[in-house]
């Protein structure tokens, strides 16, 4: 060890001593560093104690670790101690005793001591154990520096200058330590696997010495801003999940194979890449579902295994969220890639990319959503998906078209079966919302974060919907009238459609209702509009089969009317009676066919078949009873009061008729003789049928009382159709219209007739037989009030007709209008032979009275050809209304001639009140001159005499 006989030893030893005022008023103050030289003689050329110390210690470490070391032990044996002071001990007992025993002899600090073992620890930094030991000594490095004491002002950095171990040697040591603690925790995941529970407890260890570095540099060597600890773990682990993101896109297949079907391995290391690799293709997309659960499998990894042992920064550094966060980062720029070249090519079928979207959703949803930074934020992922995903869509119309024939076939040839006992529709209906929700509930499961993305899928799914469900309602409209007589099948038809469109309100709930995007609302909407015309055009078909039976009960009723109902109006409770008889044959037919639909439709269908129903009885009550129809609009006149001189011409007429009929028959051969007469016998009867049909006062008021029970009946208190809607009906107010007029004097028809009959000159417009040139000029008294009306005719032009050379046209002027009874209402021009363009000149003067406006006029002008004592001809007719030269005051104007005179429902149903009242005058040669037209037949007849 030492010997006297060596000459002396000189080593320094340096101190620094502070002073302190004795009192306030003192003036000498500081502090006083002393180096003193300590030479021992005989000990001159010996290493100083601290190097000496420094040499012993290492060889020791060192002896220790290769003794371990061969003998298949850890190379750094731990010792085993216990304590405040157990980070003091270094070595097993004996080991340990010899650096004490050195220490005390030669003045070794404890704090030299500590150093360099730290010093030592560094070159097995990755040694089992070994991580918390250094941690701990730098930690107590630390407080021994950084930790000052009440009498020592001096600062850490000044007293871990002055240490014996070296400030450059220890700061140097750390810088290198800490670099190389960089290195380990950018590949964690093979320098601390997660199957060994001691290289967990090393790895958390590692991460407190980095923290004990960090708070080294920042209180003893006082830098300003050194690397936090927590930035450092965060780089590293980034780095580290970077390098196993591509270790695992690089050797997917293989590590797949082993980790799931070999129950191999961890989840992969850092670094390089093992043969047979096999990378993502175009025709498959299988690679993508092995990195996705390798992926899993290291995020799971980091979560549970990695995230328990590094938690000392819970706020900044979250391993599990960073694991997730990175992977997804890489693998979606790699699928996005992949996914924008299938996109090109599409090699792969549509259920794979739908496949491969709810694994990427369910990896999202389960591992990313709540991850920062994309936690709150709307994901990429769906819009990768898109093309895909309206292709599937696309393909499943066709699937839902095919599903769709094929379930209307069998249904068909199941004769519509109804569902269940308690259903009214038939399986098709449930076949083809079976395939559309298996449809929708892959497109909810999506559970697409995106709206726009949704909206699209939505829209698109909307317009499946709508080709389907259309594509059905079309087929049963075709089809229809195959069944419409089979009431039964009928009824589940339309029931089916009606179905459909419950099920689509469902649907349509289910997709979001009115949270929904605009133009999905509108697909849908204008499909339930197309199913309810659908809808309303069955229920019209199948009415319209149940009319013929509804005419034949309407006809009887009119015959019980005219049998059972005559004579003066009885009493209210008589006509009631009176109005139940007679409907006797509609409502019963009504309560069968009723009670039958009622059992087999829908609530809703009922409604819509009673509203068919309603319009057909109350049509044909007003055609068949109120206005029967007429075989002839001559028939209009064949009962009136006729002047004397007119009678041989109208029965010119009717014998006229019956001639044409003989003549019609010559032409076909094929028609009888024996034919002819029936058909004349049988209009000779139709005719006299349809005069015995007018209505008498009584007959009205029964019929209005009818009406009432029949529209309480279609009301059926209030589960049939709502009263406000029979109020409102279009053929109520016809009917009921065409009842008031039984009950209005022939002026007020008159009047009528002429404010509302406006295009009675329609077919001259359309068919010109000439025209008449004439000139209207009016007059107001202005005393009386009374308005005279002067017309003049001047000529008539081009009149067409088939032989002029016994053609003696004249014009005839009538005035039409309310209250004319007893004044000049006709006046007819001289004939001119053989022309047809003659000129009259011939002016006519007509008086209103002051009851009513100029506007209640017109002038009915009517072109004819003289006959003597037989009919004369008609060769065209217009009309000219007062009102439309009251402003003016005069007119000169040609007028067209037409065949006949047009009119409406209105016109016509005028017509045939007036022609029920013989003995009125007014009436009488009103309906002659409304329903007189050309006939054709006569002037051939005259052309040929």
């Amino acid at each position: 060890m030492r010997s006297s006989t060596l000459s002396a030893t000189i080593f320094p030893i340096e101190s620094k001593f502070e002073f302190e005022k004795r009192t306030d008023k003192s003036l000498v103050s500081g502090a006083i560093r002393l180096h003193i030289s300590v030479e021992i003689k005989g000990e001159e050329k010996v290493a100083p104690y601290h190097v000496q110390y420094t040499c012993l210690h290492e060889n020791m470490f060192h002896y220790m670790c290769e003794t371990a070391r061969k003998e298949g032990k850890e190379e750094v044996q731990l010792p085993k101690a216990k304590g405040e002071n157990a980070w003091k001990v270094y070595f097993e007992a004996h080991m340990q005793e010899i650096i004490e025993e050195f220490a005390m002899r030669y003045g070794i600090e404890s704090i030299y001591q500590a150093m360099t073992h730290f010093s030592c620890l560094t070159t097995k930094s990755i040694s089992t154990g070994v991580p918390a030991v250094m941690s701990t000594l730098l930690a107590n490095i630390n407080a021994f520096y950084a930790h000052s004491t009440g009498t020592n002002a001096v600062s850490a950095s000044d007293r871990f200058a002055a240490s014996n171990f070296g400030k450059e040697k220890f700061v140097k040591l750390l810088d290198q330590l800490h670099n190389s603690l960089r290195i380990s925790l950018s590949v964690y995941r093979n320098t601390f696997p997660a199957s060994q529970k001691e290289k967990l407890q090393d790895l958390k260890s590692t991460v407190d010495l980095l923290t004990s570095i960090t708070f080294f540099r920042l209180k003893v060597q006082e830098l300003s801003s050194p690397p936090r600890a927590s930035t450092v773990l965060k780089e590293c682990a980034l780095n580290c999940m970077k390098t196993t993101y591509q270790f695992l896109f690089e050797n997917c297949n293989e590590l797949h194979h082993r980790e799931f079907q070999d129950g191999g391995g961890g989840g992969g290391g850092g670094g390089g890449t093992t043969g047979g690799h096999v990378g993502p293709s175009l025709d498959s997309l299988d690679f993508w579902h092995r990195l996705v659960e390798l992926i899993i499998s290291v995020i799971e990894e980091d979560r549970n295994s990695y995230g328990a042992v590094l938690n000392q920064f819970p706020q900044e550094v979250n391993i599990g969220q960073l694991s997730a966060a990175a992977m997804w980062t890489h693998f979606s720029q790699d699928v996005q890639f992949a996914l924008a070249e299938h996109d090109e090519k599409r090699l792969c079928k549509s259920s794979d990319y739908m496949n491969l979207l709810f694994k990427v959703k369910w990896l999202y949803n389960k591992y990313i959503a709540d991850v920062p930074p994309h936690k709150g934020t709307i994901p990429e992922y769906p819009r990768w998906f898109q093309p895909f995903v309206m292709q599937w869509l696309s393909e499943n119309d066709e699937v839902s078209m095919e599903y769709l024939h094929s379930a209307y076939a069998r249904d068909r040839k199941d004769n519509f079966q109804k569902s269940s006992d308690h259903a009214l529709f038939s399986t098709s209906v449930v076949d083809v919302f079976t395939q559309l929700n298996q449809c929708f509930d892959v497109i909810k499961k999506l559970e697409c974060p995106d709206p726009e993305i949704q909206n699209s899928f939505l829209n698109r799914f909307a317009a499946t919907i709508h080709k389907v469900l259309l594509a059905y309602a079309d087929i049963v409209k075709k089809d229809y009238l195959n069944f419409v007589s089979k009431h039964e099948k009928a009824c589940v038809l339309m029931n089916n459609i009606q179905q459909l469109r419950v099920q689509l309100e469902k649907v349509f709930e289910a997709m979001g209702g009115k949270a929904l995007d605009q133009e999905t609302q509108d697909t849908l909407q204008a499909l339930q509009d197309s199913l309810n015309s659908v809808l309303d055009d069955l229920a019209a078909m199948f009415a319209s089969s149940q009319e013929t039976a509804i005419v034949i009960s309407i006809k009887e009723v009119g015959q019980l009317l005219h049998k059972h109902v005559k004579g003066a109006a009885q009493g209210k409770a008589d006509s009631q009676a009176e109005a139940d008889l007679v409907l006797r044959p509609l409502m019963d037919y009504l309560d069968n066919a009723l009670m039958l639909f009622a059992a087999e439709c829908e609530k809703t269908i009922l409604k819509r078949l009673l509203k068919e129903m309603w319009k057909i009885t109350i049509c044909n009550l007003e055609k068949q009873v109120v206005l029967p129809p007429l075989s002839d609009p001559r028939q209009l006149f064949i009962n009136l009061s006729i002047p004397t001189n007119a009678k041989a011409k109208v029965a010119g007429m009717s014998q006229g008729l019956l001639s044409n009929i003989s003549n019609i028959s010559s032409q076909v051969s094929n028609v009888s003789v024996s034919n002819i007469s029936n058909v004349s016998n049988l209009l000779q009867d139709t005719l006299s049928k349809d005069i015995e049909k007018t209505m008498t006062p009584r007959q009205c008021t029964v019929i209005q009382i009818a009406l009432e029970t029949i529209r309480q009946y279609f009301h059926a208190g209030g589960n049939g159709l709502k009263m406000a809607y029979l109020e409102k009906s279009v053929e109520l107010q016809s009917l009921r219209y065409a009842l008031s007029l039984y009950s209005q004097t022939t002026d007020s028809l008159i009047k009528t007739f002429v404010g509302t009959q406006t295009c009675q000159d329609k077919p001259a417009v359309e068919e010109q037989v000439g025209e008449v040139s004439i000139q209207v000029d009016l007059f107001k008294h202005p005393g009386t009030g009374e308005v005279k009306i002067t017309v003049k005719i001047v000529a008539a032009n081009e009149l067409k007709w088939h032989n002029i050379s016994m053609f003696r046209p004249f014009i005839e002027v009538t005035l039409i209008g309310p209250h004319l009874a007893g004044k000049k209402r006709r006046f007819a021009t001289k004939s001119k032979n053989n022309s047809d363009s003659p000129k009259y000149n011939e002016t006519f003067n007509f008086i209103l009275g002051t009851v009513d406006d100029p506007e209640s006029y017109e002038l009915h002008i009517c072109c004819k050809d003289y006959c003597f004592a037989r009919e004369d001809h008609l060769i065209g007719v217009t009309v000219l209304q007062i009102r439309e030269i009251i402003e003016q005051g005069s007119c000169a104007c040609w007028c067209a001639l037409g065949k006949k005179l047009h009119m409406d429902d209105t016109g016509w149903t005028i017509l045939r009140i007036l022609s029920q009242r013989p003995n009125d005058e007014i009436a009488s040669e009103f309906v002659r001159l409304k329903s007189d037209q050309r006939h054709e037949g006569a002037a051939h007849g005259q052309g040929q005499a």
